[in-house]
């Protein structure tokens, strides 16, 4: 045996040492409670979702799975504790992919999208309204379509704030009229936003959809024009989607999904999407977010992974046509 074939012998012998306890760290995970950092605020849809999937997710993992809301920036400082956690899989997060597809193209991200965060299954996507408040006399969309042609700048489209997914879809419809249409009204969450729009003080909105929202529409105290989701709501199934009414690039909505830091074991990553998947089957589950108006997704970490990076891409492309400038 010469010296470098008996040096490689060793270094091989080396790396597979290190390498054990690795692989039985693994092959015994989870050995402790599971943490989900939810990115929202507790007592929100968002939150009551992350809190049913732990809740399904326990009995088959055989640990606990304890949620953590760190709300704030849009869901960044949530993604961000995730982003910085051990690469193990006991710290898991719940949130949009806003914040790994829209902040950082305005260099509002402490952390690296795609070298920092891992995609582990998508959970559900919520649609977007638009909406038409008391101000306005708009039939349907297309008769917006043709007032906002008509009269550029007089129909006020209000959003939860620039660079928000309902900001970039009114980017979107602009971009495919080869005009600006409508005057922007931004304002710093939804709060405040529905509270105006009751009365009256724009004309059209984006938000996305919900049971307190959805109230206001049946009551007609809200006009539902046109929704972004890939197929129309069975609450409003006379509602078009912006798709089917010509506009498939604005057709947009906030898909929610499980993430982790970037390293964690793939065994350990392909078992967490089993699982959540496996919970996102479950009746209890997929009645408690259709009856919050959000459609269950699912599927594999590769497909979700693809979808961020497309739509990031997409992002890209909108926001510097646009010139869009965050707050």
């Amino acid at each position: 045996m010469t010296f470098l074939t008996r040096r490689g012998l060793l270094a091989a012998l080396s790396l597979s040492a290190l390498a054990l306890p690795a692989l039985a760290q693994t092959a015994s995970w989870p050995a402790k409670p599971i943490r989900i950092v939810v990115a929202y605020p507790a007592g929100g849809v968002s939150d009551a979702i992350a809190r049913l999937l732990a809740e399904k997710m326990a009995g088959p993992l055989g640990q606990p799975v304890l949620v953590e809301n760190k709300a704030g920036a849009s869901g960044t400082i949530g993604m961000d504790a995730v982003a910085k956690a051990a690469p193990d899989g006991y710290t898991i997060g719940f949130s949009a992919i806003s914040p790994l597809v829209l902040s950082p193209h305005f260099g509002k991200s402490p952390f690296d999208p795609f070298k920092d965060i891992a995609p582990v299954a998508s959970v559900m996507y919520s649609p977007v309204l638009l909406l038409a408040t008391s101000a306005s006399k708009a039939k349907d969309f297309n008769d917006l379509l043709a007032t906002a042609r008509s009269q550029p700048g007089a129909i006020r489209w209000s959003t939860s704030g620039p660079a928000s997914l309902g900001h970039i879809m009114l980017e979107q419809l602009q971009a495919g009229a080869k005009a600006p249409l409508f005057t922007h009204i931004p304002y710093k969450g939804g709060g405040q936003q529905i509270t105006d729009a009751l009365g009256g003080q724009f004309e059209l909105l984006s938000v996305n959809a919900g049971p307190t929202l959805m109230q206001h529409v049946k009551s007609g105290k809200l006009r539902a024009l046109a929704v972004g989701a890939p197929n129309r709501l069975a609450a409003l199934p006379n509602v078009p989607t912006l798709a089917e009414l010509g506009h498939p690039a604005a057709n947009l909505t906030s898909v929610f999904g499980i993430f982790a830091p970037a390293g964690v074991p793939q065994p350990v990553m392909e078992r967490l999407n089993a699982e959540i998947n496996k919970a996102l089957a479950l009746p209890e589950v997929r009645s408690r977010l259709t009856g919050t108006d959000n459609v269950p997704t699912g599927g594999s970490a590769a497909d979700f992974a693809r979808q961020i990076a497309a739509e990031s891409a997409n992002n890209a492309r909108i926001i510097k046509a646009a010139g869009i400038k965050a707050d």
